[in-house]
This record gives structure tokens, sequence and C-alpha cells, in this order.
């Protein structure tokens, strides 16, 4: 049987230190029938010299682009996405600081192929040295769209990884343009994800296939003090809860995933937070992405019960202090 095209991309932006490892991953794939399309972001840093590199040494493989102007993250990708073969059956997009094991694209187009519903497959991602993804019992090979984002929604399963953890259909991803928006950015692939899911199934592969960088600074990690995840979760809740939820399950839902967001935030604005416009600006532009407005009253009303909380934390802490 012949394999089914496969459109592997990797943007990159000064990204030697990783490139070619995650580069040879790629060639180092079992599944056999793919093309491999580089883009380079203005790269000042020698990434574009390993990429020229690999590109001459596999021509008609290997394609190396170049933007016309430095983009931002999000639009970087979504150029990429444009890039790939009309021919091709599945797109996967390998981060260029990650990196994906053998039989990955074999695994995961196996399990597509076993299932039309499919419109993207996932599996176990190494995370550092911890496994992520995990969640779907085995053997679980493909599970409707709408089970998928009811388990995150009331228990917090995300099954979504990084973009590298992920292979797309490739019409799912020729039919969005931008596949990615810009607007939802940091969350912009998750919301993507949340969409495919109305329409489509997801696949799972009970292997470790991926893996995900966690020692190196990247775009998001300032905002992990931010408490992304609670942020992300509200973001979702907003955005997508009544395509896969009913109407007393979305009042219920959002109703819990608010006061956590609000009770963080009104904590925030009591601690070490308080005087940080980059937090808050986050939040706002955040909520303001999702068409919910952070409203100072909002925060406001959870500040009684936040300070009450933080006497009483005080109060127990210093206890202790006197106990021992």
């Amino acid at each position: 049987m012949n394999e089914p095209l496969v459109s592997v991309v990797t943007p990159f932006y000064n990204t030697h230190e990783y490139l070619q490892e995650c580069i040879e991953s790629v060639l180092a794939q079992t599944h056999r029938n793919w093309e491999y399309v580089l883009v380079n972001n203005q790269s000042t840093d020698g990434s574009k010299e390993i990429a020229e590199k690999y590109a001459s040494r596999f021509p008609g493989r290997i394609r190396l682009v170049h933007t016309e102007t430095f983009l931002s993250q999000v639009q970087n990708y979504n150029f990429a996405f444009t890039r790939i073969s009309p021919e091709s059956k599945y797109c996967k997009m390998v981060q260029a600081d990650d990196w994906i094991f053998p039989d990955c694209v074999r695994d995961m187009v196996e399990a597509a192929e076993a299932h039309p519903t499919v419109g993207m497959v996932g599996a176990y991602q190494l995370l550092g040295q911890w496994v992520g993804l995990i969640g779907l019992p085995y053997p679980a090979p493909a599970v409707t769209g709408r089970e998928i984002a009811r388990l995150y929604f009331f228990k917090n399963r995300y099954l979504f990884g990084t973009m590298t953890s992920l292979i797309f259909r490739a019409d799912l991803v020729r039919a969005r343009q931008p596949f990615l928006e810009e607007r939802l950015w940091p969350c912009e692939d998750a919301h993507t994800c949340f969409d495919l899911l109305k329409s489509s199934d997801y696949g799972f592969v009970h292997k470790v296939l991926t893996y995900t960088r966690r020692d190196n600074d990247s775009i998001i990690t300032p905002m992990l003090t931010y408490n992304l995840e609670l942020f992300s979760r509200m973001a979702f809740v907003v955005s997508h809860g009544k395509d896969f939820l009913s109407e007393q399950e979305f009042n219920e839902c959002f109703r819990s995933t608010e006061r956590q967001y609000f009770q963080f935030l009104a904590k925030s604005a009591l601690g070490k937070q308080r005087k940080d416009p980059d937090f808050w600006k986050f939040h706002r532009e955040g909520m303001e992405s999702v068409g919910r407005p952070l409203r100072r009253w909002a925060v406001g009303k959870h500040i009684p019960r936040a300070i009450l909380e933080k006497i009483w934390n005080s109060f127990w802490t210093k206890w202790d202090r006197l106990s021992n």
C-alpha cells in the first residue's frame, strides 16, 4: 500500500542550538513519503546556514523558505502551513527546539488512516523528563471530538500538548486561513484544536512519540508566573464551552471557572503582582481576545474574601512558628 504524503514543517528563528537535532529526527522517520519545509524567519544566529546545509543535501525532500520580513511566532507558523504541498494528506509541525521519535509520523498516520473521521492525532509526549498527555484509557485509538472536549471541561484533561505533539489532516489545515488566530495567542493552537473537534474526531497513539523541550527559555516563559493554565481554562470555557456542553453544564462549568479565575486575580491584586503592568496587560488583553473584557469591579468583588484568606493564612503561619 502506498504511504500517504506528509508535509512536515519547522518554522524557526535563532534556534541554532537545537535545529540540527530537530531536522535529524525528521530524517530518521520510518514513514518514508514525506516532504520537509523549513521556514527561516530572518534568523541571525547561524540557524539559516544549518537549514541551507540540509536543504542542499536533500534537494526535492527538504525545501528552505525565507520570510520576506520578520514575523511574529503565530504569523510564522501560519506562513509555514501555507507552504505545504497541495498533494499532502497530512501535516505535521515539529517546532525547532523539539524533536520526534523515529516512528512518530508512521504511527500517527496509521491511526488516522484507520479512522477516517479523525482530524488530528496525538500521542504521549516527553516533556523534558516527564511524560505528558496522559488521560485516555488504553487502547482508545479514536475518540469523538465531543468526548475529548468534555474530558477537558469536566476533568481538566488537556490532550493537545504543543504543536509538535499533533498531526493534522492537511485538508483541515488548508481549509483554515489562517490556521491559527493570532489574537488568541498564546493559546491559539488549543483554540484551533477545539474548533477542529466540532467537526472531526481525535486519534491517539499510546506511545511516546514526541519530545518537547522544557529547559530553554521561550516567548511564553515569563507568562508561566501569570497562571497561564487558569487563564487558558477561562478562555476555553468562554470560547468553546457552549459547543460541547448542555446549557446547565456550561453554566456550572463557567461559574466554577470564573470564580477560581477572579479569586486568583483578587489575590494577585493584594500580592507582589499588584503593580506589575505586564501581568495585568496579559490578563486584560487575553480576556478581550475572547470577548470578555476584564472589569475592575469583577476583580474587586473578590477582594474581601482574598483579604480574609490572607489574614487567615498569616495567622496559621505564625501559629505554626510559635508551636514549633
